[in-house]
């Protein structure tokens, strides 16, 4: 399993990007005001990909099921190819995914990290915080009760 610790800088910005809210991400990329100019390589399209899973996380490899995703790859004005894949049916997401993408391997990458994506990791920390909470307050503590006539 890959670690955040073992990502590139690009795979966890995508990462993040992936996962991110649609909606917030929407509002976070037109308060950016970046428009850049940009030409399709692939145009937003659905298609499915095979989920792969392991018994307890450790067992041997099998095919979970298909799950939904829209891909497309476009190249900005200045030739730097920008990849969105989400999970889902959303064109719109992939496309913006792709852009900032894109954008992140210029001499911008730093503003767009700053306004857009340290928001969206926030995010993600807080929706996995109450994700773990929830778990932690179904938590059952068992102990042995060893009885005995002495």
């Amino acid at each position: 399993m890959t670690t955040a610790s073992d990502q590139t800088p690009r795979q966890a910005w995508l990462s993040v990007l992936a996962t991110a809210d649609a909606a917030q991400l929407q509002g976070l990329w037109r308060e950016s005001g970046f428009t850049p100019e940009f030409d399709w390589l692939r145009a937003p399209e659905v298609g499915a990909v095979m989920t792969r899973a392991r018994m307890g996380g450790t067992g041997a490899p099998f095919n979970l099921g298909e799950m939904t995703v829209t891909r497309c790859a476009l190249t900005l004005s200045d030739g730097t190819v920008g990849h969105g894949y989400v999970q889902g049916r959303d064109k719109v997401k992939a496309e913006t995914v792709a852009l900032i993408d894109a954008l992140m391997q210029g001499s911008r990458a730093h503003i767009l990290d700053e306004i857009i994506l340290v928001p969206l990791r926030k995010a993600r920390h807080a929706r996995k915080r109450v994700r773990a909470e929830k778990a932690a307050a179904t938590k059952v503590d068992f102990f042995t009760l060893v009885r005995g006539e002495d």
